[in-house]
């Protein structure tokens, strides 16, 4: 079986063997651009990863894997457009570096190299892994516009923004695995298993998300904390915040989010100080540990030799120790 590190390499050596037209530049270039500006490369790593799982060969997985990574980067180059994002690791998003229309056509044409990349494998898996490919593709759109009705709505409850983060973020890393399964040709049961095991990883890798922005540790997590303070998102700690606080804790919490002109540093310290009153952090961290621990028993009863689990127990363990 390959480790995690020979599957990252794989996946890197491959998206330089992608080939673009070379014009309209300003159509390839920003695609490019996008494509080799680093990233962690879960997404692909975990289809890779899921196919090792059943099988030694997997070079039939490697195109739709790469369809996985362009994909999830076009969602990427739209999310930038819509936050009005200007950095995105690191370096300068797609509609700043170049305009808004260039990112949105840019991002259009991932789409359709995307699934000139998944239409690449042996034509026995082509049909299962488009049906799964498109589910999650929708499903992403629709959790994107749920996310932003929930920009108008004063308060939603902790199912809604589950629901919505399983549509945004889960369904994806469940997509991923599920290809790299059905390309490793495992049984039905375990293709089921292994999406389970995928959608729950990414609810807690969400969560966790949420949760870094306001304790992470700021020398390590690489920007500011409280980033979705400021900006009035909607995330877990927020959420469960509107639900907990009662009283003159709920009315501050409510002029906190609908006053503009409070300074930035002040806003953070007072809306964290609700947060620690109303036991937001210990509810999310009890929430990931229990998707987290759904996730490992999907896996675990997946019908293979113990063994063969290892490499994506140590993904999963890596996406859920992380601190950034």
């Amino acid at each position: 079986m390959y480790s995690i590190e020979e599957l990252s390499e794989q996946v890197e050596k491959a998206l330089t063997t992608i080939e673009f037209p070379q014009e309209p530049n300003n159509l390839y270039d920003p695609i490019k651009y996008v494509l080799l500006s680093g990233g962690k490369r879960i997404r692909p790593i975990l289809t890779l990863s899921s196919c090792n799982m059943f099988k030694e060969i997997l070079s039939d997985a490697i195109y739709p894997a790469l369809a996985v990574e362009v994909f999830h980067n076009f969602t990427l180059v739209h999310d930038d457009i819509m936050d009005n994002a200007d950095i995105r690791r690191g370096k300068e998003t797609i509609h700043k570096k170049w305009s808004n229309s260039v990112a949105i056509l840019s991002g259009d044409a991932m789409t359709i190299f995307a699934y000139k990349l998944l239409v690449k494998t042996d034509r026995k898996f082509i049909l299962p892994i488009i049906d799964i490919f498109n589910s999650f593709s929708l499903g992403i759109c629709e959790g994107q516009q749920f996310d932003m009705d929930f920009e108008k709505i004063k308060y939603i409850s902790p199912e809604e923004y589950t629901k919505m983060i399983e549509l945004k973020t889960a369904v994806l890393l469940k997509g991923a695995l599920q290809i790299g399964a059905i390309i490793g040709e495992a049984k039905n049961s375990d293709v089921t298993l292994i999406g389970d095991f995928g959608l729950n990883l990414g609810l807690a890798f969400q969560l966790q998300d949420d949760l870094l922005d306001v304790y992470g540790d700021t020398n390590v997590f690489g920007k500011k904390l409280g980033g979705d303070i400021v900006s009035n998102k909607k995330t877990i700690l927020v959420v469960k915040a509107f639900c907990n606080a009662k009283g003159e804790q709920l009315n501050k919490l409510n002029m906190l989010y609908q006053q503009n002109t409070i300074d930035a540093e002040a806003k953070i310290e007072e809306v964290v100080k609700i947060f620690n009153e109303t036991n937001v952090k210990e509810e999310t961290e009890l929430l990931i540990t229990n998707y987290y621990s759904k996730a490992i028993e999907s896996i675990e009863k997946i019908s293979i030799s113990s063994n063969r689990k290892d490499v994506l127990l140590n993904i999963a363990n890596k996406i859920m120790n992380r601190n950034s």
